[in-house]
């Protein structure tokens, strides 16, 4: 798909190599997409996989971007179409007798499965088992299902908000779709883990039944980024099986303001420095002063793509499309999203085992936690960048996220 590139992804930090595999389940836009990431036996010579997974995505991210597909997808295909994830395609699955956790993925507005590929494969790394799903709301850039006729595939292209329908209605209907899939998708698993047999509908797609009895139900959580994240909030409200969220610069704006008293379980909120508006922090802020386990902290020096791969794609022009980095070195600003992630996972999993050891601690002065009390919106105004240079703080942080 064009002249080879670099995504530059990080390695697997945790103690576990990490396969993936993509898993369709149905023939209707009812079924489920999803790119699932798992503890693996390593091989030689393993295939990656390319990390734009045709060339329709490039269609449908130069229809998000705003830009005419004529010109656009051809240069995001040579530009990026030959990027491949340090991964290993379709590896053969590590049965773990105990169970390994379970995380259920939802991407953000315009992006799909794969462009997460960075924090799935750390989580994964590990010892979880994350599938991140491609939503079939119309708010992936481009998604697609196969039909039983002949395996035929019908896409599902990106839809902007209709001409003279309110936005928050629009997404409102979206974010609602989206926590279904969700929830769907806990109990597909279920179904998998029992033994049940769930067909992967894709040509030479990964057999699921290797799953069964490798998969801690109990210990499921749902993470998002952006779109994804608000998303995680409010499966919460529908799945009582997801014990806890994490969301990723969380887009609150289309949950309803009556569903909030309704979210029963903790949520870590971990934004960027430059995204958030004082509106949506103050709708987090209702969620952590209803519930203490609820935490929100803020990584300094990163921008709303810093918790997505386009921050590791090397090149000054893909990233000027893109706005992917801030200050923050990349690779920083992952370790620090996934570290403070896995300390509330282990906490609210109850998870306590090499597999999913602690890794080490944050760097104190890029991180910055926000209290439950109400917003102070002359504060927020003409707040200055602030940093924690009091010696321990980000310990004593990941301290209470953990313990």
């Amino acid at each position: 798909m064009g002249g080879e590139q670099s995504l530059a992804l990080p390695p697997e930090k945790g103690p576990h190599r990490v396969g993936c595999a993509d898993v369709m389940v149905g023939h209707t836009q009812q079924g489920l997409f999803f790119r699932l990431f798992y503890p693996c036996v390593p091989r030689d010579g393993a295939e990656r996989p390319l990390w734009i997974p045709r060339y329709e995505y490039c269609s449908g991210l130069a229809d998000f971007s705003g830009h005419s597909r004529r010109w656009c997808a051809p240069l995001l295909s040579i530009a990026i179409g030959s990027c491949r994830v340090p991964l290993s395609w379709k590896a053969p699955f590590k049965p773990c007798s105990s169970g390994y956790p379970l995380i259920i993925f939802s991407h953000g507005l315009g992006a799909f499965r794969t462009v997460y590929s960075s924090i799935c494969m750390q989580m994964a790394s590990w010892g979880f088992v994350v599938a991140a799903l491609e939503h079939r709301d119309s708010s992936a850039a481009m998604t697609y299902f196969c039909t039983a006729e002949a395996v035929r595939e019908q896409w599902i292209p990106h839809q902007q908000v209709p001409q003279g329908q309110k936005e928050f209605y629009f997404r409102n209907s979206q974010v609602h779709h989206r926590a279904n899939e969700c929830a769907r998708a806990l109990r597909l698993f279920r179904d998998i883990s029992s033994g049940k047999s769930i067909p992967n509908v894709l040509p030479q797609g990964f057999d699921l039944s290797v799953l069964k009895d490798s998969i801690d139900l109990a210990k499921a959580a749902i993470m998002g980024h952006s779109f994804g994240g608000v998303t995680a909030v409010l499966a919460l409200v529908k799945e009582p099986g997801f014990r806890c969220a994490v969301a990723l610069d969380a887009w609150m704006f289309p949950l309803e303001n009556v569903l909030y008293p309704e979210v029963p379980k903790p949520v870590l909120f971990i934004n960027t420095e430059k995204f958030q508006t004082p509106e949506s922090v103050a709708k987090m802020k209702r969620l952590s002063s209803r519930n203490s386990q609820t935490k929100i902290i803020t990584v300094l020096g990163s921008v709303h793509q810093s918790q997505t791969d386009f921050a590791f794609l090397t090149g000054k022009l893909i990233n000027r499309v893109f706005n992917a980095r801030g200050t923050l070195d990349p690779y920083k600003c992952l370790d620090i999203t996934s570290q403070a992630a896995l300390a509330f996972l282990q906490r609210h999993l109850g998870i306590a085992r090499p597999g999913c050891a602690a890794p080490a601690l944050l760097p104190s002065q890029h991180l910055q936690q926000l209290s439950s009390q109400p917003f102070d919106r002359s504060a927020w105004r003409f707040r200055l960048k602030l940093e924690l240079v009091v010696a321990g703080a980000t310990k004593r942080l990941l301290k209470s996220l953990h313990n």
